[in-house]
């Protein structure tokens, strides 16, 4: 990579992990509805989460369905311009919204990457199976090392 590529030229980033609980796909316009209801019923579960401990996300008043289109629209921008990937976590039954991850640079010097995931509050005991199979993909799909993984 060079400096200020967060992953190789030559590199297709992978744009789906499927597993027995759940599918991940690119979050994008698409998921508007579904996203904002899954974070908006978990705001609590979400800041409680490790990989969240700013306090700034998910706003504790939440956000009208317009601003969660327009970070939609940023997380797809900068997929597609290969800045930060962000996928949607699906239920594989019925294609619903119950998670989501965030794979961006990071400014920590001793790592490439920082993983954020998250879980509505109903699907709890998948946050660490996410967390898991995520880390387990991107150790052997994606071009990074050295993986934050925000506590987890």
């Amino acid at each position: 990579m060079t400096s200020g590529e967060f992953v190789p030229e030559s590199f297709d980033p992978p744009t789906t992990l499927v597993t027995d609980q759940f599918r991940l796909q690119p979050l994008g316009p698409q998921h508007n509805e579904t996203d904002h209801a899954a974070w908006m019923s978990s705001i609590e579960h979400i800041r409680s989460t490790p990989g969240y401990p700013d306090g700034k996300w998910p706003p504790v008043d939440g956000m009208t369905l317009e601003r969660n289109l327009a970070d939609l629209r940023r997380h797809a921008d900068d997929f597609a311009r290969r800045k930060g990937f962000t996928f949607t976590v699906l239920d594989p039954d019925v294609d619903d919204v119950i998670g989501c991850v965030y794979i961006y640079p990071t400014a920590a010097e001793e790592f490439d990457v920082t993983v954020q995931t998250w879980v509505r509050a109903d699907r709890a005991h998948l946050d660490v199976p996410l967390a898991d199979a995520v880390a387990r993909w991107l150790a052997a799909d994606w071009p990074w090392k050295r993986i934050d993984r925000c506590g987890r």
